[in-house]
């Protein structure tokens, strides 16, 4: 029982010293909403579909952005900027699903606590679905997204043939406290404000 309330007090502190930015622990689709605005990048997992590693799994690092910086700056949607030259793209082409994984290991929020990346309080979500092209009206925002934080990718080479993707969400799992992980539902994960 003591643990438990030294637990409690622990994440209150934690609370008070992040100035409130960061969701509680009760609040997890804040907190999935929360973590993907904060990361520039995550790790993206495909089945190969490369010679000799077919069928396993494979994960790489994609840049990503569901906004521009700031509180109001998310929609939630993750977008990639991707091209058909990359091996993990080509994996897609033969299985568009795959899984999407953000920590706040690569803010500086963990070094601050100094809670390693495999900390559940260093809070890291999983978000499973599939890769899609963005249609014509949503390609200007997705170009929004990316570039305010990633604007390296403006001049990387045209004849990449590069295009704007997103990461359709179809399961969310939080991991960012003690007691394992919580189901987030797309539905929860988009109707809560940031």
């Amino acid at each position: 029982m003591v643990g438990v309330s030294l637990l409690c007090a622990a994440a209150l502190l934690l609370l008070l010293a992040a100035g409130g930015a960061i969701p509680p622990p009760e609040e997890a689709a804040r907190m999935a909403r929360f973590v993907l605005h904060n990361c520039d990048w995550g790790a993206l997992a495909t089945l190969s579909a490369q010679e000799g590693l077919r069928g396993q799994p494979f994960a790489n690092i994609f840049s990503l952005s569901d906004g521009p910086p700031g509180p109001l700056g998310g929609s939630g949607v993750p977008y990639l900027y991707l091209t058909d030259m990359e091996i993990s793209v080509q994996d897609l082409e033969i299985n568009s699903n795959a899984s999407l994984t953000v920590s706040l290991a690569q803010t500086p929020y963990c070094k601050k606590h100094k809670y390693d990346p495999q900390n559940p309080l260093c809070a890291h979500i999983i978000f499973c679905g599939s890769i899609v092209k963005v249609n014509d009206s949503e390609a200007g925002l997705a170009k929004k997204a990316l570039f305010s934080r990633h604007p390296e990718m403006e001049s990387w080479p045209k004849d990449h043939n590069w295009f704007f993707a997103k990461f359709n969400i179809t399961n969310i799992w939080v991991l960012d406290y003690f007691g394992g992980l919580k189901i987030v539902t797309p539905e929860e994960y988009y109707n809560v404000k940031p």
